[in-house]
């Protein structure tokens, strides 16, 4: 059924928001008129997600017009979005790309309370994830977890056995040098595996999956075990060193797409942007399929276990600054968002929501190309996924400084206990004393 704008907000807060409007410059709200509020979208030509959710909002809200406002990718997106915000430049929505800079949009007060959108959504740690003093500040309407891709084609010219769910971290390094030789031994330059230079994929995993790891605490040790796997790696010439991804400029997308790696751990984000490829012909057409990350220890392998790995929601929330008119209809934007409806209209193009039923992801596993076999839909909808980046003022200082510390131990300048103890002497000084 059609409607306006509909039941997150009470005709008493309805009634308010038409005084607040005929009292300043607002125009008095009538629910019935038309109405435009503004997104923020990153990469708007290869990235669908936005307009999806825009479109899905207006059939069932058609007086809401929700117009796109395109952003930088990457870090440059909350570069951009803090100026606009301090500006009172940005959009009526924005979104939160990750947790990291929560703390700092929320405590300097950019973030509407949108306490009374949340009804209906449940409780998820998601959810909690934007809660401060018992309000809500955002809603989620993504929440991707990291797996690992893999090409079973290579796996089979290499003939190497492919993942089964049971892997460790040993395994996974082992099966990447057998892979790199046995590609190389039948003609293919394929490398046995890409690791992307984000610091996640090494910091991540040993964030979320190492006993009593504790970004906050300062101590960086969990780290060295994880980043000792990948500088062997790299000196086996299994995987493209860190300085070679750097200065060619390498993407995740074209190395696992175009068949240059064999195996890439990423977030489940990229089945959508592997689709999406796979039509355009930036992609390769091969058989390939998602298996859980590499675990700590054997306790969270195998398919009767729940695999540890990370991820950090994905939210939205509302620019304090938006005109008095169209609170209401952000509000409902964000409820739909995080919403049964909007989670099945993402899965339809291989997003994964927050929500993720069986509905969802069943949803998504009947799109053309996503591979069927269980071992792929066991790892997307199975698994304890932990934040990338816990809420706290010292999140984003910390983050920051680890990913200098990050290029450091990848470009093998100083040593893996060097950087570390750099890096904890630095935490402590630049930030946790702060």
């Amino acid at each position: 059924m059609k409607r306006a704008i509909p039941a997150v907000i009470s005709a008493a807060t309805a009634l308010t928001l038409v005084l607040a409007g005929c009292g300043g410059g607002d125009e008095p709200v009538d629910p019935n008129a038309p109405v435009t509020i503004t997104l923020a979208g990153w990469t708007l030509s290869s990235t669908p997600e936005f307009k999806t959710l825009a479109d899905g909002f207006k059939a069932t809200h058609p007086n809401v017009t929700v117009e796109l406002k395109e952003y930088a990718p990457g870090n440059d997106y909350d570069t951009q979005m803090i100026t606009d915000l301090a500006a009172g430049t940005a959009p009526d929505v924005y979104v939160m790309k990750n947790l990291k800079n929560f703390y700092t949009y929320q405590s300097g007060g950019q973030l509407l309370d949108v306490s009374d959108a949340t009804s209906g959504l449940g409780s998820s740690p998601a959810l909690a994830s934007y809660q401060v003093d018992g309000k809500a500040y955002a809603v989620p309407y993504r929440q991707d977890s990291w797996v690992l891709f893999y090409n079973k084609d290579l796996f089979a010219k290499a003939k190497v056995a492919p993942p089964d769910g049971s892997w460790t971290w040993d395994d996974y390094t082992d099966a990447t040098k057998r892979l790199h030789t046995g590609l190389k031994g039948a003609g293919s330059n394929a490398t046995g595996a890409y690791q992307h230079t984000f610091q996640s994929t090494v910091q991540g995993f040993a964030l979320a999956q190492t006993p009593n790891a504790d970004l906050l605490s300062g101590d960086f040790g969990y780290l060295k075990p994880y980043y000792e796997r990948s500088l062997d790696l790299q000196a086996a010439g299994a995987q493209p060193t860190f300085g070679t991804a750097k200065t060619n400029k390498l993407t995740y997308q074209a190395q696992f797409g175009k068949q240059q790696s064999a195996m890439v751990l990423m977030g489940t984000w990229y089945v959508a942007t592997l689709l999406n490829q796979r039509q355009s012909g930036d992609a390769d057409k091969f058989q390939w399929g998602i298996a859980p990350a590499p675990q700590f220890d054997k306790s969270t392998t195998g398919t009767s276990a729940t695999p540890v790995t990370f991820g950090d929601p994905t939210g939205l929330g509302i620019n304090p600054k938006i005109s008095k008119s169209k609170t209401a209809a952000a509000k409902a934007f964000l409820q739909y968002a995080a919403g049964p409806d909007a989670a099945k209209a993402l899965a339809g193009i291989g997003i994964t929501p927050a929500q993720v039923t069986d509905a969802v992801t069943a949803t998504l596993f009947g799109l053309d190309g996503v591979p069927q076999d269980d071992l792929s839909k066991f790892a997307y909808a199975k698994h304890t996924i932990k934040p990338e980046n816990p809420v706290s003022k010292h999140t984003a200082g910390l983050q920051n400084l680890l990913n200098e510390t990050h290029s450091a131990i990848l470009s093998d300048s100083k040593g893996v206990d060097a950087e570390l103890s750099k890096a904890q002497a630095r935490a402590k000084n630049e930030v946790l004393n702060q």
